[in-house]
This record gives C-alpha cells, structure tokens and sequence, in this order.
C-alpha cells in the first residue's frame, strides 16, 4: 500500500542546514493541524521530508487488498506538519472554513477532483483531512473493490496524507483519528501495514484511557469488527464501556452498532441481558426513524440473540419494515425476512408489499433473495401467485447460474403449496435439463427433497428414479446428518408408491422394504376438520360405495384422519385392483396413496 510500510523513509528535521538545503514543498504545500479548529502558526514546526530507496518497491497485502506499486519520490515531495503556535495573519489566509470545506467536499464525484480540491488548499484539520479520505472512498470503493487503485493510492496527496496520520497518529482529534482508520479500511489498505498498525494501536490506547465518547466507541468497534472480526476481544472492552453510557442520547447509528457489537460479544447466558433490555427499550421508541439498513441490522440482531420475549420491539419492527421492501438491498431483506420466519409474525399488508415489490424487482433480484422469498411464503403457507408465478419466469431465464440450494429454494415451494405456474412446462424441462446436467451437484437430502415436491404436483421424475432407489444413493442418504430419518423415508416411500400406480412403465429399481414406512405421522393437533370432510366426500365420489368405516388413517401430509374403508372397489385412473384394509383385502399404502391423490392441497412439515 502506498505509504503504509515506511521502512525506507529517512527523516531530516528542519532545524539542521542540510535537510534545509533540500526541503521543497508539494504543490501548494499541503498540511493541517492536528486536532485544532482554527488555523495556527506553523513557524515553529518540525518539518519531515519523506525520502524512498532509489529503486521502486513492491509491497504485497493480503488477499482482499490492493497491491500497489510505490515510486520512488523525489526531494520536492515533502510533507509538512503545522504545529501549537501563536496564530497569524498569514494562517488565517490559509484557512477554510470546516462547514465550507465539507460542503465543497460532498460536491465532487470523482477522486481527481477531490485531489485537485485539496491541492488548492493551504492548510487543513485532521477532521477535514479525515473526511476527505472518507468521501474518496465513497466515491472510488464499489462492491468489487477499489475502482482506481493507481490513480488513488499513487497520487501524491493521497500518500501525503497517510505518512502524517501514520507518523502524527498520537496527535490526532478522536475525530479524525477514528474516521481516518474507517476510510482507510473501506479503501482496502492492508490490515497489517504500519499505517493501520499506528492507527489501531493509538485507538486502543485511547480506549484503555476511558478517553473515547460514545460516538468514537462505536466507530472503533466498526473498525475492529472490519479488521479483526467477531473473535477481537477488544469489542468486549468496548461494550464494557458502553454500558457505562446513557442510552436515551445514544443515535439510532449507535444503537445500531452496539446491538452489532453485541451480536459477537454475548456468546453464552445472560452478561448483557440488562443492557440488551434497555437497549430494546429505547429503540422501541425510535423504531420510525430507523433507515432500512438500519431496521434490518436490528432485526437480524435481535434473532441472533434470540431475543424472543421483546415482542413489541420486533412487532414495532415488522410494520415498520412494510415501507421500506421497496429499498431494502437483497442482503437486508433476507435479514428481515429471516426475522419474520424467527419470531414466528406475519403480517398481511408485508405479504402484500412482497407481492407488488417482488414481480417487477425480481429480474434484478439476487437468487438468494428470491429462494429466501419463496422459502418465507412456503413456511407461511403463502401461495401468492404473483410471486410465484415471477419466480417461475426468473428460474426458466437464469436457473444455469443458481446454486443447487437456489435451485431447490425456488422449486419446493410449488410442490408444498400445489401450484402449478402459467408456465409451468418450461419451468419444468428447465429444471430436468438442469438435473440432467448438475444431479451429482446436489446433497442428497436437497434432491430428495426436490423430486419429492414435484410429485406433489404430478410432474414425475421417472428418468431419475433409478438413481435415487439405487443403493449407492441411499447410502449417500444414510451419510448426510441425520440419516434416514422418518422424514427421508416417508419421502422416499411416497416417491416409490407414485412411480407404481402412476407409472406402470417404469422398470427401474424398486425401493426396499426396509426403507419403506406404513403411515405418515404429524401430531394430531394438526387435525383439519374441513380437510377431513373434503377427503370422505372425495373418497366416496371415487370409491362408489361404502361398507363401514375404518379407525384412523395418515394421510401423506401429515393429516391424521377418519377415512372409509370398503371390500371392493373399482378405481377410475387406470388402475383396476381388489384392494382391502382390515378385512386384508384393502393395502395401507395404496389406501393413503388415494388419499394423496384427493387431496388437493398439499401440506409439508
């Protein structure tokens, strides 16, 4: 990094006839006073020139960081420091107005222009200098990096700039300390270079002195949660002193970062509990000033801390999230939607806010958003056709590009609420030109999973049947944690009995008895009345007749239900056959596959 590692610096003071003999200045020389808001004297100050080997160097950062070729510089490059003095006319010339200087700032889009802008400038504070570096970052980072590493971190006031706050570090506002150390981070500099070194330690050592303000806690925790992440004990130290602080002054932005700082710090019991309920509680009463972003921190915040009994925080929340779907980044809507299936809520107008956001934002969707919104109407049992009717048009237009989990994310959810899209015949040869292609790709359970929802609605998956019965998969099956579970098998034994009565022609392997299960079980307070009535009226309609009426009966969804059971019959879907049940002449597995077939809406744990 430019100016990070300053091993081959010289230094000369000013004092001395030979470094006076060699010292120029900048352009314009560029300097600013450490911590001072008005312009002082700079007669008095120590000057340091820095100087590099005559040969290039080349300093290597680490993954994620920038390299950056650093030039040697000649003898007019010089840094200069202006120090404590009396003040002078001369300096009052030199100064600019902070309010002024910022509002210029924000102004420039580009960094040559924030350079240029600071070239013109004769002296300025730590705090500007600071946020200069904080808007060259806003304008050069984007999500792939650093747009512009040579024309940034070779640029000569840039370079300038970082030698004094690595060797000036000591004297540096909080301000300007900690806003530096934020910038330099989003520019990519290298955690390990003496710049940030300098930087991080002077901070820390701050802290140990009880010196920083609520406001500097939280930026230095930004910053070590960036550089360090959640195993940094400093954080600890940090939420430590926060609990010391009034809650009722903190920013929403603060607030914000101590539920963060939080989320890695409260890794067992209840340390923090106290401070957590104050802190849910003043939100509370904030909760409508919070940004997007911000909602949605504190609410993937308030899962990972499992934060169930602040019910009205995450209620307040919940509808205060409605408004912001339209703005909510990818990543910050699944954090909301996460919270939603967490804390159990739902709530109708969110539901409809998704069904007017989602079909016309979805080309532009991430998939993991999109899986995540399917997963969130699924587990709600949601079926909003707009939305899945978008997500069918998405997956046929871009599944090649989808993970595997993606690709599984987007299809269950039509097999668990029975519906079939408008477009649902490209959907699926998308889906089994995909298999053919990428089936090894796939964890067993997740294709399991898969095949088993497109039986739900009666899109058999007869070409991949022989891999899945084939003992090379079952014992992939057995592999993945848990095993073959009753959820696995009973997948596996409705996917056998759909591929016999509905595939005569299939000639594959068969599955094993021993991986076959006689009934479907769900606890009986998912009883469905009006299911109930639906599958009798249904079976009488198809069986013709009734004999008596038989115990209980589960049905492939989990539904334990009351069900006819009758001596003969002749089934009308192609398939003629004597079938009994307590008199033998009825099959279990054949009784609960009619019931499967009535049933019309399907159901999953």
């Amino acid at each position: 990094m430019a100016l990070i590692s300053r091993k081959s610096f010289q230094f000369y003071s000013s004092s001395t006839p030979a470094s006076r003999s060699i010292l120029m200045t900048l352009s314009k020389s560029l300097s600013f006073i450490s911590g001072q808001r008005k312009p002082q004297n700079c007669s008095s100050v120590a000057m340091r020139m820095l100087c590099f080997k005559d040969k290039s160097q080349y300093m290597y950062c680490r993954k994620n960081h920038v390299q950056l070729r650093v030039q040697s510089l000649s003898v007019n490059e010089t840094v200069h420091l202006c120090g404590d003095a009396g003040s002078s006319t001369k300096s009052n010339n030199m100064w600019m107005d902070e309010q002024l200087f910022f509002k210029k700032l924000n102004s420039l889009c580009t960094s040559k222009e924030i350079f240029d802008f600071l070239s013109s400038l004769e002296a300025m504070s730590d705090t500007m200098a600071s946020g200069a570096l904080q808007r060259i970052s806003e304008v050069e980072v984007d999500d792939s990096g650093l747009k512009n590493p040579e024309g940034v971190l070779e640029n000569e006031v840039f370079r300038a700039l970082c030698f004094q706050f690595e060797f000036e570090s000591s004297k540096l506002s909080n301000t300007g300390l900690l806003n530096a150390l934020q910038a330099l981070i989003k520019l990519r500099i290298d955690p390990q270079s003496t710049l940030m070194a300098s930087l991080l330690s002077e901070g820390k050592e701050r802290l140990g002195k009880g010196q920083l303000t609520v406001k500097n806690l939280c930026a230095l925790g930004e910053s070590l949660l960036e550089l360090e992440g959640p195993s940094c004990a400093t954080l600890e130290e940090i939420v430590n002193h926060m609990q010391e602080k009034d809650i009722e002054k903190w920013s929403p932005r603060e607030m914000v970062m101590v539920y963060k700082m939080l989320q890695v710090t409260v890794r067992k019991g209840e340390r923090y509990q106290d401070l957590l309920n104050r802190l849910n509680s003043v939100t509370l009463n904030i909760v409508s000033q919070l940004s997007p972003k911000f909602t949605s921190i504190i609410l993937n915040s308030l899962v990972v801390l499992h934060q169930t009994q602040a019910v009205p925080l995450i209620t307040a929340l919940c509808k205060h999230s409605v408004k912001h779907i339209p703005y909510f980044t990818g990543d910050e809507l699944v954090n909301v939607l996460e919270a939603f299936l967490y804390f159990g809520h739902r709530e109708e107008i969110f539901t409809e806010a998704l069904e007017t956001h989602v079909p016309k934002s979805i080309f532009t969707m991430h998939p993991q958003t999109v899986s995540k919104v399917m997963q969130y109407c699924c587990q709600k049992m949601i079926l909003s056709k707009p939305i899945f009717d978008a997500a069918a048009e998405s997956f046929i237009s871009d599944a090649d590009r989808f993970t595997t989990d993606q690709i599984a994310g987007y299809i269950i959810p039509f097999g668990t609420l029975n519906y079939l899209p408008t477009s649902a015949s490209s959907l699926f040869r998308k889906l089994e030109t995909i298999l053919h292609a990428r089936f090894s790709h796939f964890q067993p359970r997740t294709l399991l999973k898969l095949l088993h929802s497109c039986v739900l609605i009666q899109r058999y998956p007869v070409n991949f049947l022989p891999k899945i019965f084939s003992p090379y998969f079952l014992q992939q099956l057995q592999a993945q944690p848990p095993g073959l579970d009753r959820i696995v098998t009973s997948q596996l034994t409705q996917l056998f009995l759909t591929v016999t009565l509905e595939c005569p022609f299939y000639e594959g392997p068969k599955l094993l008895p021993k991986y076959q299960v006689k009934a479907f079980l769900m606890p009986p307070s998912s009883l469905d009345v009006h299911l109930l009535k639906r599958v009798k009226t249904g079976l009488l309609y198809l069986l013709k007749k009734r004999m008596y009426f038989a115990s209980e009966v589960s049905t492939p969804y989990f539904y334990t239900v009351e069900l006819p059971s009758v001596l003969m019959v002749k089934i009308d879907f192609a398939l003629t056959a004597t079938i009994c049940w307590e008199k033998k002449l009825l099959n279990r597995d054949i009784f609960n596959y009619l019931v499967m077939k009535l049933c019309r809406f399907r159901f999953s744990r």
